[in-house]
């Protein structure tokens, strides 16, 4: 099983990530932990070391979960997986969940750094169906329709078994 999970900031990912990897006992990748440099906020890691830090999860698991919101990463990522899921519960449940998001210190040094950056990270969020990035709906919708293989798109929070 290598399950590829992806969706806007704030759809679910990381939750049922876990609790899929905890259930069945796979190694779990949230990309957020190999796209930003550790300890610092907002400072992205040099693409190529990405890729690498990528490569070398899958190459050296043979099972995996895999999430995060990174159009290019999951792109990459697809062409390894055997199930996508697309989490798109909509902008509202993401915004909710956003504002009810524990302390994340693999992210951030206290609380209130995290709560600091909310602002910006919903701004963002609310322009999902509108960008045009990697990170957008329109990237992600391309890579779940080209996708052959089993997918699963998930359109409200209710729908999330594991």
């Amino acid at each position: 099983m290598r399950l590829l999970i992806f969706g806007n900031s704030g759809s679910g990912k990381s939750t049922y990530a876990r609790a899929i990897s905890a259930r069945h006992g796979l190694p779990h990748l949230d990309l957020d932990s190999i796209v930003w440099e550790p300890e610092q906020i907002a400072v992205q890691r040099p693409e190529e070391d990405i890729a690498a830090s990528l490569a070398e999860f899958i190459s050296r698991n043979a099972t995996w979960v895999i999430e995060g919101c990174y159009g290019e990463l999951v792109q990459s990522a697809s062409a390894h997986c055997t199930e996508l899921i697309f989490l798109n519960p909509g902008v509202e449940a993401c915004l909710a969940n956003n504002l009810r998001r524990p302390w994340e210190p693999h992210k951030y040094a206290s609380l209130d750094e995290q709560n600091a950056m909310l602002s910006a990270l919903q701004a963002w969020v609310a322009g999902y169906y509108e960008r045009d990035d990697a990170w957008s709906y329109k990237a992600h919708r391309a890579v779940f329709d080209a996708f052959p293989g089993v997918k699963v798109e998930h359109i409200e929070a209710t729908e999330y078994t594991v």
